[in-house]
């Protein structure tokens, strides 16, 4: 008999569920996305289609996008960058994910994202997701001059609600799990569907790297309110 593929998370007013962001709630792989297209359509205003597919292909390629759109059109690399960093973009939740949010919330449960990048990048992710109303807590490092795997960012969540119980749900096996498996949170992994942009999680299948339990997507998390 096949075993199931759902994972349980009981949650009541004590529970933090911390979360990753990219790679986790939405396809990281949409933020580069809609970054090219709006670099595209402010080079090549009639024919931007042209360069987004060029820019695709060259960053499939392996090569300096930026650097090659640089020399071509006259334009600065950091103002490439900066739009890239900056622009409000056009991206959406994995499927589920949105409805699993609002179960653990009408469960009394608190939300956190941990995750790291620059703050108005990751603000603008949070924002265009629909997400700001919903997340109680936002800790991007580079706010806090700590990234994943160290556990700072971690206990800043402990302390802002001390004595909850803590779930950590994200993808990224090479740095995301070290942290809260030490400080004995529940940590739940997204297996990757084939779309991440980090794809060497076969090089950390270790005790230390892995989550306590993986979920195929949000589809196979169940949210039960706690003590049924």
């Amino acid at each position: 008999m096949m075993k199931s593929s759902f994972v349980d998370i009981r949650v009541n007013h004590e529970t933090v569920i911390a979360l990753d962001l990219d790679d986790t709630l939405y396809p990281e792989f949409s933020f580069l996305q809609s970054a090219y297209i709006e670099i595209a359509q402010k080079l090549e205003i009639n024919n931007w289609k042209i360069l987004y597919a060029k820019m695709i292909s060259m960053y499939r390629s392996q090569l300096d996008v930026f650097k090659e759109i640089s020399n071509n059109y006259g334009i600065s690399k950091n103002s490439l960058l900066l739009t890239y960093r900056q622009h409000l973009p056009n991206i959406s939740l994995f499927p589920f994910v949105m409805n699993k949010l609002i179960e653990i919330k009408s469960h009394g449960g608190r939300l956190a994202i941990i995750t790291d990048g620059r703050n108005i990048t990751q603000h603008n992710k949070i924002m265009a997701l629909g997400l700001s109303e919903l997340i109680d807590l936002i800790v991007i490092s580079e706010n806090t001059g700590k990234e994943k795997p160290d556990f700072n960012n971690f206990r800043i969540v402990e302390q802002a609600f001390p004595n909850y119980h803590y779930t950590y749900i994200a993808d990224n096996l090479s740095k995301d799990f070290l942290g809260p498996n030490r400080l004995n949170w529940f940590t739940l992994g997204i297996i990757d569907g084939g779309t991440n942009i980090h794809f060497d999680m076969f090089d950390y299948i270790t005790n230390d790297y892995l989550p306590d339990d993986f979920v195929l997507s949000f589809k196979y998390i169940n949210i039960i309110p706690h003590g049924l």
